[in-house]
């Protein structure tokens, strides 16, 4: 049965970005709709992880207009709170903080910026810990988990501040082979559940396997868009065939 997707969560609407005379985003629009997982593969340096950050109004856009769960990013007069609390985001490197305890690094954001109540914080970082498949590893620190379960801790940091959309920055590139599944496997139970994704990937296969949709992205353009059954079996673009004839 096909998987029903909901209103429109992620607007990118013709966003251009350069960094001085290299531009980075050229004209890039799409849409994700609630519940989508969306897949932006291409080679390095084509513009994707500029996107996640654009859409996270962690770079600033030069034109365009992106809105995320209603809240349109480029404004002047942004929440970005209001945003943070909508858009988690996952990055390659797991930014943990080596003194606190897998429980305590996804304990701080809520009680820290939403101020909320411990006790009731402690319960769903316990339960995010589970979810993510890291039931008794609660008060090891980051030093004494592999690269794989660190990466599973800050997905669970991420979803402590209850996002709408979650963002996954090429989340595997710096894992060793053997811990890369259990971030795949953890990042599929979230699409499974029905959680908007957006991610960045070099993951061929796992794209294929749980996107709704594929972008393929080279030199700041999308080149490419489709279903990933259509995407990867029939290509249009010859852009598209050549990179996936050296990547598959």
């Amino acid at each position: 049965m096909a998987k029903q997707l909901g209103d429109l969560q992620v607007v990118v609407d013709n966003v251009c970005k350069s960094f001085g005379s290299n531009t980075v985003l050229k004209n890039i629009s799409l849409s994700v709709r609630h519940s989508e997982v969306v897949c932006i593969i291409g080679p390095s340096g084509s513009g994707k992880s500029t996107l996640l950050r654009c859409v996270n109004a962690l770079i600033p856009i030069d034109s365009g207009t992106i809105k995320v769960a209603g809240i349109e990013v480029n404004d002047p007069k942004l929440d970005e709170l209001a945003l943070r609390r909508n858009v988690g985001m996952v990055f390659q490197s797991y930014n943990l903080f080596p003194h606190k305890t897998a429980l305590e690094n996804v304990m701080m954001a809520p009680i820290h910026v939403l101020k909320q109540d411990k006790a009731k914080v402690e319960a769903l970082a316990l339960s995010l810990l589970k979810r993510v498949r890291l039931s008794g590893k609660e008060h090891h620190y980051p030093g004494q988990l592999s690269g794989g379960q660190q990466q599973r801790v800050a997905i669970a940091r991420s979803l402590a501040m209850s996002p709408q959309v979650m963002m996954f920055d090429e989340v595997t590139a710096a894992l060793d082979p053997e811990t890369v599944k259990e971030v795949l496997v953890t990042i599929r139970d979230l699409a499974d559940e029905g959680m908007t994704c957006i991610l960045v990937t070099h993951e061929m296969g796992f794209a294929r396997e749980v996107a709704d949709s594929i972008h393929f992205t080279d030199q700041g353009r999308i080149v490419e868009s489709g279903h990933p059954k259509e995407f990867f079996s029939n290509p249009k673009d010859p852009r598209t065939q050549e990179f996936l004839r050296q990547v598959l």
